[in-house]
């Protein structure tokens, strides 16, 4: 027998009496009561992993040198020739002495520069954070067999050498599921695809994996080793598909990096091996959600305060939390209300979020209500640390006495009432803030905007949050203020509209948030770079909001209004001649897909509901690139200027 309905009846009529509370307490401070229509739900449920898969075509491969009987340190690996060319990258310690080889089918040893039609001197990385390396390239290779050989001095320390592979064939990585918790073990698949004679290929029709493992590197740095398996026993489909899979245990809170490696033939039967690098963090369970009913109580107005009942383990500390309100129709039918949520804090045992009972009567829905897939989020990483599936809500009778014809959706009814005396910052006049981006410095040329300040947190690493944060801090000395801004600054000025009150909602103008070179869906780079990072103590280090995975996390709970008020640009290297390959990059190039500036690939420099102002080449993501400097491009920042709100 289903007792819910009886159960929920019952609690609303409990709460059906006039309980007044203060509908600003017990939230983040500033932080936005957030609400969407029905519509909205579907994108601010949790996304699935697959949206996130990395495609690659390259390896990076770890050097772990070996002590010959002469004291000298070698390490040599075998480096499938796909289709007559190889272009690589070595990256070794500072000051390292170290002397590569190619090594043929006969087991001989010859300096690669001497075979290589270039070496060039560069560098990977995204901002101030990189890695020295150098690049070779081989533009017709003879044979398919070909080894890389590294000799170095007695003791000499590691490094990685990254491989780029035939495009036609790349590796498929993601995650298995999202929940990356201490105590949890983290699953991750490989497949190929490939494109191979004009068809697209999945699994066991793009060729065969022989060989598959994950290599993780935990937060204190320790190293382990992992199988994968195609046996239909390990989360990998049915047997012997192609699919391959594996998991590692998460035993710490902090990043983890885990690589995943496959060897084998593709479908024309050609040698290969491809690595995908995926960061991944893992956090404690902080708070703990258990509730089967949840109350509803009135507040000033046409507000209600929704208290959810939590145990936090940490106090003090805020979690973006999204959910769905569901109520029924006459004949008791389910009917969706609305979804709401925002940064909450708990407080006395409980999780309070303002909520305006006119979504209730806009829906028509009445009792039984329910709260539908709750969930608790880490506000830096955007990892579910406490969910349900329904919560009974105890709902007290409407005020509100409007037909839904009669309600016009406002600012009250998706972000909440404003702070206290309708103003939002205690600063006065108004500006244009230049952002930067991740591990960067200030980037705009300050004499091409009018009525502008430079914000500047030089050479840091944050995450959305903390960056959203210090932009608030920094604007609340004017009353209101736009934003132009570059790579991830990008991303942290949606996030402060998002979910914080500050001078953004007090600007006027034609385009609030503008944006240059953005990877709003995340750039392959992150990855990568923290593996590197782990080994090379890479300055600023990893951030897992620029993630293909942390990105989709970070987006599935940013509402489509706010994407709204972003105005955004993507740029990529200029086309030369069709014989040669074109860049931004000499070492990004080897792992971004075309069209790309270097960090932020074209197609994922897109923001879905965001207004797209356009793609134009010849422009790099940052300075000592091939093409100029996105942000120097003086037509486009006097644009900017002229249509910026402040």
């Amino acid at each position: 027998m289903n007792r819910m309905p009886c159960m929920l009846s019952a609690l609303t009529v409990f709460a059906a009496a006039p309980l007044f509370a203060q509908d600003t307490l017990d939230v983040q401070p500033f932080a936005k009561q957030l609400a969407g229509p029905p519509a909205e739900i579907a994108a601010m449920r949790t996304p699935s992993p697959v949206d996130a898969t990395i495609h690659s075509r390259s390896a990076l491969l770890p050097v772990r040198f070996t002590t010959t009987e002469a004291g000298e340190s070698t390490w040599r690996a075998s480096v499938p020739v796909e289709n007559g060319s190889l272009r690589f990258l070595v990256f070794a310690p500072r000051l390292a002495n170290w002397q590569v080889g190619m090594v043929g089918a006969s087991g001989r040893s010859t300096e690669a520069g001497a075979l290589a039609t270039r070496v060039i001197d560069t560098d990977f990385g995204i901002g101030e954070a990189r890695v020295p390396a150098v690049r070779y390239d081989f533009d017709n290779l003879q044979g398919e067999r070909w080894g890389i050989e590294l000799r170095s001095s007695a003791n000499a320390a590691d490094g990685y050498v990254l491989v780029e592979g035939d495009a036609a064939t790349e590796l498929a990585s993601y995650q298995t599921h999202a929940r990356q918790l201490v105590g949890e073990r983290i699953g991750l698949t490989a497949l190929l695809t490939s494109s191979a004679d004009d068809a697209v290929r999945v699994g066991r029709k793009a060729g065969g994996i022989t060989e598959a493992v994950i290599r993780v590197t935990a937060p204190d740095g320790s190293r382990a080793q992992y199988a994968m398996h195609d046996d239909g026993r390990h989360d990998d489909g049915r047997a012997n598909d192609g699919l391959y899979a594996g998991d590692f245990p998460a035993g710490m809170a902090g990043d983890y990096t885990a690589q995943v490696e496959v060897r084998g033939t593709n479908a024309r039967g050609k040698a290969f091996v491809r690595t995908a690098e995926h960061l991944l963090p893992v956090v404690e369970r902080s708070v703990d959600l258990e509730a089967a009913s949840a109350t509803a109580l009135a507040a000033e107005g046409t507000r209600l305060s929704i208290r959810v009942p939590v145990t936090a383990r940490k106090a003090g500390q805020h979690y973006r939390a999204i959910g769905e309100l569901w109520g029924t129709d006459g004949a008791g039918r389910p009917v969706a209300v609305a979804w709401l949520g925002g940064m909450v804090t708990p407080r006395d045992g409980q999780l309070a979020f303002g909520f305006d009972e006119r979504w209730i009567a806009l829906s028509g829905a009445k009792a039984p209500f329910e709260l539908r897939d709750l969930r608790i989020e880490d506000p830096d990483h955007f990892v579910t640390v406490a969910s349900a599936k329904r919560i009974a809500l105890a709902v007290p009778a409407l005020r509100t006495t409007l037909a839904p014809s009669q309600i016009t959706i406002d600012e009250t009814m998706t972000m909440g009432p404003r702070p206290a005396g309708g103003n939002v910052t205690e600063g006065v006049g108004q500006r244009l803030l230049l952002v930067h981006g991740y591990c960067s410095g200030g980037v705009w040329p300050a004499a091409q905007f009018s009525t502008a300040s430079t914000f500047l947190d030089a050479n840091q690493n944050r995450t959305h949050d903390q960056f959203a944060q210090r932009i608030r801090t920094f604007g609340s000395t004017w009353n209101s203020f736009g934003t132009v801004a570059h790579s991830q600054g990008g991303a942290a000025s949606l996030h402060l509209y998002a979910f914080y009150w500050s001078g953004l909602d007090n600007a006027t103008g034609n385009r609030l948030i503008q944006s240059v070179g953005t990877p709003y869906q995340g750039t392959n780079l992150s990855g990568i770079l923290a593996t590197l990072g782990n080994w090379f103590g890479v300055a600023c280090g990893s951030n897992s909001n620029m993630t293909y995975s942390g990105a989709s996390s970070w987006l599935a709970g940013v509402p489509t209004s706010a994407r709204a008020k972003v105005n955004y640009y993507t740029t990529s290297f200029a086309t030369t001649n069709w014989w040669t390959n074109d860049y931004c990059q000499f070492a990004t190039d080897l792992v971004l897909s075309d069209p790309e500036d270097g960090t932020t690939e074209q197609a994922k420099g897109q923001l879905s509901g965001g207004v797209n102002r356009g793609h134009v080449t010849g422009q790099c993501h940052t300075s000592g690139m091939r093409d100029p400097a996105q942000y120097l491009n003086a037509s486009r920042n006097a644009t900017m200027n002229s249509n910026a709100a402040r």
